[in-house]
């Protein structure tokens, strides 16, 4: 397994896709200051990138202000036509993007592969979206007069993205904020900042203008702060913990910024005895294990309706035994290694407290044969709501399944907590299905499926699971602030 990521960067079809220089008013920029970058599965170093200084956030917001006169006059159309083009690039390197992407982040090649597909069709949906920015006229209650709505870009926006979707939560932040008419700059985690800068190259080749679109790396923490106290700044979006997003946003509060924020998840998987219990094992063994559990999606509390339980615990034990755990860049891989040690470490805690409070150890627990960030795909059954796992999010391949009796007592189980990001329900009732869809107290809810999103639609959380949303028409009027305009005396 050692040397299998250094050697597929070296074996890219363009290797100046690997780019170690912030991306700073069309300008590669080198730094004295380095972050090294290591490859998740074996510790290998992969690249030193430049660490941009709070200076360097400073001349990258006056870049973006400058940029922002032209970029907002320009025609939706017009824009619309560099992200098609910037969407174009990533597709026809999607294996290189992916292989980048494996080799610094870990996921499976193959997860890569969708990710990058996922994150083109962001940059597609928002130049088409650009030139549906609608205002409206509002019958006036002045005479002479005649009243109107216009929907303007903000200004400077900063993108705070995370390491589980280096591509994909660029693009969808970006691909809204340029289409609006807006400039961004982006802050990748200093895990995978190969991807963001591999993402920035394309930009530039698809005829970006400068400063309309920055790739800031570095620690992050002090470039955020630096991002958000600064006045030009008149948005921000970020996907990440919630602990983190309240930082941020208090951190935002004295200037007054627009926020956007995807945060923890905590989701409910709730599975009736009515279903076809083979595909929902399956379906659940995807809303679990996609990006090897480190996922706000993933299926966090897997509610199995008494009846089914015992049946469906045994299926779902063997379906987990069947994953292939391995370096993501290795064929047949289902998981691969946490991107962070303390997400490993986490999974391991969560393992044992359950087990020790009297969850049933079913499948896994034990350490990885692999080490440091592996962690063997494990099922714990009997869990009660009491239990760390079952209160926390996993972040990890570790499935907690929990049994219950009624519709009423699930949901009132599901909902409590300060998490509403997503929740999955099963089942062939449809009375059942529309009475819990209303009262599932959750951003989104996927009804017998565990693939719900996509550019159209709107991504975001309720509670503490975040602000505003990400994606469709409603993730466009992020980046845009409505003015009323009333022109008066105008009867002669």
């Amino acid at each position: 397994m050692k040397g299998i990521a250094v050697a597929a960067l070296k074996k890219l079809s363009r290797p100046d896709l690997i780019e170690d220089c912030a991306f700073l008013n069309g300008v590669w920029t080198s730094r004295r200051e380095v972050i090294g970058v290591s490859d998740p599965a074996t510790g290998e170093h992969l690249a030193d990138v430049a660490a941009c200084s709070p200076a360097d956030a400073d001349d990258a917001v006056a870049a973006a202000r400058r940029a922002f006169v032209d970029w907002r006059d320009r025609l939706p159309a017009e824009r619309g036509a560099i992200l098609h083009q910037w969407a174009k690039l990533m597709r026809e390197n999607a294996r290189d993007l992916a292989t980048i992407m494996t080799a610094e982040q870990g996921k499976p090649l193959a997860e890569a592969l969708g990710e990058i597909s996922y994150g083109a069709s962001f940059l597609d949906w928002f130049a088409a979206e650009g030139e549906r920015a609608y205002g409206e006229t509002i019958p006036s209650h002045l005479p002479g007069s005649r009243l109107s709505v216009q929907m303007q870009p903000l200004g400077v926006t900063v993108a705070i993205t995370p390491w589980n979707f280096p591509t994909a939560m660029i693009t969808r932040k970006a691909g809204a904020a340029l289409a609006a008419g807006c400039t961004m700059i982006v802050k990748p985690a200093p895990e995978t900042p190969l991807s963001a800068l591999a993402l920035a190259k394309l930009a530039e080749e698809a005829g970006m203008p400068p400063g309309v679109f920055q790739v800031l790396t570095g620690e992050a923490a002090p470039l955020a702060r630096r991002l958000l106290e600064n006045t030009e700044v008149r948005a921000f979006s970020f996907t990440g913990s919630t602990e983190v997003g309240r930082i941020l946003l208090t951190q935002s509060a004295a200037t007054v910024k627009k926020a956007s924020l995807e945060l923890g998840g905590h989701a409910p998987f709730i599975l009736f005895d009515d279903v076809d219990l083979a595909k929902s094992v399956k379906d659940c063994i995807g809303a679990k294990f996609a990006t090897s559990g480190q996922d706000c999606l993933a299926a966090n509390r897997i509610y199995v309706q008494r009846h089914a339980y015992d049946r469906f615990v045994d299926q779902f034990a063997r379906a987990t035994a069947e994953l292939r755990v391995g370096h993501g860049l290795e064929p047949g891989t289902d998981i691969g290694p946490m991107t962070r040690g303390s997400v490993a470490e986490k999974c391991r805690q969560q393992i044992a407290q359950a087990v020790s409070a009297g969850a049933r150890l079913v499948y896994g627990g034990q350490d990885s044969p692999l080490g440091g960030n592996f962690v063997t795909p494990t099922v714990l059954a009997d869990v009660t709501d009491d239990m760390l796992i079952a209160q926390e999010e996993t972040f990890g391949p570790v499935a907690a399944i929990l049994p219950f009796d009624d519709e009423a007592e699930v949901l009132a189980r599901a909902n409590a907590t300060e998490m509403g990001l997503a929740a999955y329900l099963y089942t062939n009732d449809l009375g059942r299905a529309m009475r819990l869809t209303e009262r599932l107290e959750y951003g989104m809810v996927a009804v017998n499926t565990p693939k719900f999103t996509g550019a159209p639609i709107p991504f975001g959380g309720w509670k503490q699971s975040g602000l505003g949303r990400e994606g469709s028409r409603h993730g466009l009027l992020e980046y845009l602030e409505a003015k009323y305009v009333c022109f008066g005396n105008l009867a002669a």
